[in-house]
C-alpha cells in the first residue's frame, strides 16, 4: 500500500472524526438486530448491493419497524454466502436458481440450517467502528501512526470513511494494553503475521477433514434434504470442539515458550539472589 495516500485518506479524520464507537444493536434475548448500513458494512458489500440483491428475492426482506428495515443474523449468512460464490465466479441468476432450488426442497429448513452453520460468524465479537483520535487515546498517547498501514494490512483496522472499522476489538484492546506495558505495536504485529500463517494452514486442514468424512460420500452437489440438518447440527458442534482445541494448545505453547526463554532469566536472577544473601561476589 502507498503509505502517503494512506495517510493522505485519513487526514481528514485528525480533526473531524467523532471517535464514537458503533455497532448492531443487540435486542433482548442477545439476537443481533442491523440496520442496512450495519448489515453492509458486517458483510464487507455496500447497501446497494443489499438493495439489489432484495430486489432479485435473492436475501429475504428485512423486518419492518414502521419505516425502518431491521436485519439479523440470517440476512448476513445469507449474503456472506453469496459473497463467498460472487467470487468463485456464479453469477447472481445462477445463485437465484440455487436458492430456489433450496427454497423448493422438501426440507428448506435443514438446507437453511447448514448455510446458517457454514457461513454465520464462527466468533461472537461484533465489530465497532472508532475515529483516529479515539484510536489513538486508546493507546495511551503511544500509538504511531506509522503503525496503520501494517494493521490494515493484516485486517487489524479497515479504513471505512472517515473513520476505522475494527473487526476484533478484543484483538486491538490487548494490542493497546501491550504497548502501554511497552511493547511496540509493530512489532506485535509481526508475529500476528505469523501466528495466523500457522492457525489458518492448521484450519484449512480441520475443515479439510470434516469435509473429507462427512461431505464428500455425497459428491460436490448439495447433500440429501434429509442429511442436511445432521450436518448443520454437525457443524455447529464443531465450532466450540475447535475454540476449545485452539485454546489449549495456545496455553501449551505460551507455557513452553515462557519457560524457555524466561526460565533461564529467573534463574539468574534467583542465583544472584542467593549469591548477594551469601556474601559471594555478584557475577
Amino acid at each position: 500500500m502507498n503509505k502517503r495516500r494512506f495517510f493522505q485518506r485519513n487526514s481528514a479524520d485528525g480533526s473531524s472524526g467523532s471517535g464514537d464507537d458503533s455497532e448492531p444493536d443487540r435486542a433482548d434475548g442477545g439476537v443481533i438486530e442491523y440496520s442496512i448500513d450495519e448489515l453492509a458494512r458486517a458483510a464487507s458489500t455496500t447497501v446497494r448491493n443489499v438493495r439489489a440483491y432484495q430486489d432479485r428475492g435473492l436475501l429475504p426482506p428485512p423486518e419492518r419497524r414502521g419505516r425502518v428495515g431491521i436485519y439479523g443474523e440470517s440476512h448476513l449468512s445469507r449474503l456472506r454466502i453469496i459473497g463467498q460464490l460472487l467470487a468463485r465466479g456464479f453469477t447472481l441468476v445462477s445463485i437465484g436458481e440455487l436458492i430456489n432450488a433450496w427454497e423448493s426442497g422438501s426440507d428448506l429448513g435443514g438446507l437453511l440450517g447448514l448455510e446458517s452453520a457454514v457461513s454465520s460468524p464462527w466468533g461472537d465479537e461484533k465489530p465497532i467502528w472508532l475515529g483516529l483520535p479515539a484510536l489513538v487515546d486508546m493507546f495511551g498517547g503511544a500509538f504511531d501512526p506509522r503503525w496503520l498501514v501494517r494493521a490494515s494490512e493484516l485486517g487489524v483496522i479497515v479504513l471505512d470513511g472517515v473513520r476505522f472499522r475494527v473487526p476484533s476489538p478484543r484483538l486491538l484492546q490487548a494490542g493497546a494494553e501491550l504497548v502501554k506495558l511497552g511493547i511496540p505495536l509493530d512489532e506485535m504485529l509481526e508475529v500476528l503475521g505469523s501466528l495466523r500463517a500457522n492457525v489458518e494452514a492448521a484450519s484449512d486442514q480441520m475443515v479439510m477433514l470434516v469435509e473429507r468424512h462427512l461431505f464428500d460420500g455425497f459428491g460436490k452437489g448439495l447433500p440429501p434434504a434429509s442429511e442436511a440438518s445432521r450436518l448443520g447440527e454437525i457443524v455447529w458442534k464443531l465450532r466450540p470442539l475447535v475454540e476449545s482445541a485452539v485454546q489449549a494448545e495456545v496455553a501449551r505453547a505460551m507455557e513452553q515458550a515462557a519457560t524457555r526463554h524466561l526460565g533461564d532469566r529467573l534463574a539468574h536472577i534467583l542465583a544472584q539472589f542467593q549469591a548477594s544473601k551469601a556474601g559471594d561476589p555478584p557475577r
